[in-house]
């Protein structure tokens, strides 16, 4: 929850870049108050009855006064962040929780030993495209092309949508863009999600780019895992693509224009956060829901769709002998789960697209991304590969995450193919909210250690029985005995965050499942 003076300077797009941010690192819900920035943004997007209701009960929509005055009475932990003296920052590589003032990205790329020479900067997609972000952008763009400087790579720029697309092609920001050279590419996930061929580089090839994107997990952009992939805002991005340097500070240091004079980087100012004349209304693309019912039909043999088929309901039984595919070390983000980019063709037919399960996730055993051993050959195989001959055999199977297991983008897919694969429980020593809660949808048990050094007494070959489940209720402890290629077994207390519904959907195979049984 964000309160103070501070918020009421951010714009309505502003703040939900912030929220959005914070689930991506595992905060699942993030909270304003209400606030006359929030009114502006309702009205030009046609919302003025919902601005007015919101209006008068503005008092509910906003933290008490008592709140406000000595805010550490109420909330268990209270952060203060002075906007007047915050820094400009960039995250990275390979997480956006690796945050850094960009005063200090000298030291901290010397130290990281990462490239410095930037080959790409991309400005857009979902998080920061919103007529601000293009507009403060725009603005910088004037500036340097009034002094005829040059960018030093090549800059991507994604509109957050179509609506946003067309109101800077008609207000002039695109053009100001365009004028110092950037691409504009399709309204669409694009690079963020790794939909980008690149040619400037080869495969395997170590490099370093910039976006303001919301992610930059190893692979995520262009599937280059030696591609390092730092994050900042939409201004920082363009600051750096003027550069083409990551070992500065790009707003302290001095830009050579076309007549030589040396110049520096004014921050934008007085940059509308709306259209004064509100937003190009287009529905081009809009298709009204069909009447009645609709047969969805796919083509037999289709590699990229797929009916979805119910998954098994609980036997009612312990799990007993679950084997251990995989014991992630370190982060273990849905990107790692279920990576994207090319794999999104695929994102109809759950089949095909489980073949890239835990392809990025670390192997704790061996510090390889991808790979684990079969249990029942001894040879080093793909985890899916794994996990379907597991599935084979006719038994179950279980995975171990480390902390924070889940982070990142929702999708869901990172619950359904393991689950679809035979996974039936993960045990962590904490979860992202967000997938856990997937996990649950798709029936699959997300478990987390009691003790959480319990995590060191997992070892490669084990398997793992759970024990008690049919006493499952909320807020209990579930029993695991973890049992070690010895012959040895060392049992550990494991606990659950499942209410009584989510018990139901466990019961009953998945959440849709439940909804199935409802509506029969």
């Amino acid at each position: 929850e964000y309160f103070g003076e501070g918020v009421k300077s951010i714009s309505c797009t502003g703040k939900a870049t912030i929220c959005n941010m914070g689930a991506e690192l595992g905060a699942t819900t993030s909270i304003f108050p209400f606030d006359e920035r929030m009114v502006t943004y309702l009205g030009v997007t046609e919302r003025k009855e919902t601005a007015e209701v919101c209006k008068k009960y503005a008092h509910l929509l906003s933290a008490d006064s008592e709140v406000e005055e000595k805010p550490e009475d109420f909330y268990e932990m209270v952060v203060d962040i002075n906007l007047s003296e915050l820094e400009p920052h960039l995250v990275g590589p390979h997480s956006p929780d690796l945050a850094v003032p960009v005063s200090e990205m000298k030291q901290h790329m010397e130290k990281g030993g990462w490239p410095t020479n930037l080959t790409s900067a991309l400005i857009g997609s979902c998080t920061n495209s919103s007529y601000e972000d293009m507009g403060r952008v725009a603005e910088m763009a004037k500036q340097l092309s009034a002094k005829g400087a040059k960018l030093k790579m090549p800059l991507l720029i994604t509109p957050g949508s179509e609506q946003v697309h067309q109101t800077i092609m008609r207000d002039g920001q695109l053009a100001a863009l365009e004028d110092l050279g950037a691409t504009v590419l399709a309204n669409a996930c694009g690079p963020c999600i790794g939909q980008w061929k690149r040619d400037d580089i080869e495969m395997g090839e170590e490099n370093s780019i910039i976006s303001s994107y919301n992610r930059n997990c190893p692979k995520r952009n262009d599937g280059n895992p030696q591609t390092c992939s730092f994050i900042g805002s939409p201004e920082t991005t363009l600051a750096y693509a003027l550069f083409g340097r990551l070992d500065i500070d790009p707003y302290n240091t001095d830009i050579e224009a076309a007549d030589g004079s040396k110049f520096r980087l004014t921050p934008p100012e007085n940059v509308a956060e709306v259209p004064s004349s509100g937003f190009v209304k287009d529905e081009e693309g809009y298709q009204a829901p069909a009447e009645g019912h609709v047969e969805v039909v796919v083509a037999d043999g289709s590699e990229r769709l797929e009916k979805l088929t119910p998954f098994d309901k609980w036997s009612g039984d312990d799990y007993k002998g679950l084997k251990l595919l995989l014991k992630a070390q370190g982060k273990c983000t849905t990107d790692h789960i279920s990576p994207a980019g090319p794999w999104l063709k695929f994102r109809g037919h759950l089949d095909n697209i489980s073949d890239n399960m835990f392809n990025g996730a670390v192997n704790a055993f061996t510090g390889e991304a991808g790979f684990g051993t079969n249990p029942f050959s001894g040879e080093k195989e793909q985890f899916s590969k794994i996990a379907r001959d597991i599935k084979k055999h006719g038994e179950g199977w279980i995975a171990v995450g480390d902390a924070n297991y889940g982070e990142g983008s929702s999708r869901e897919h990172a619950a359904m193919s393991p689950r679809l694969l035979g996974c039936r429980a993960v045990i962590t020593r904490s979860f992202a909210r967000i997938h856990e809660t997937n996990l649950k949808k798709q029936g699959v048990l997300p478990l987390t250690f009691v003790n959480e050094d319990d995590y060191k007494l997992v070892e490669q070959g084990d398997s793992i029985d759970l024990v008690g489940l049919k006493d499952l209720k909320p807020g209990s402890h579930v029993k695991a005995v973890i049992n070690h290629k010895d012959g040895s077994s060392v049992e550990i207390d494991l606990k659950h965050s499942l209410n009584e519904e989510q018990l139901v959907w466990f019961r009953n195979g998945s959440a849709l499942n439940t909804i199935r049984a409802n509506a029969s």
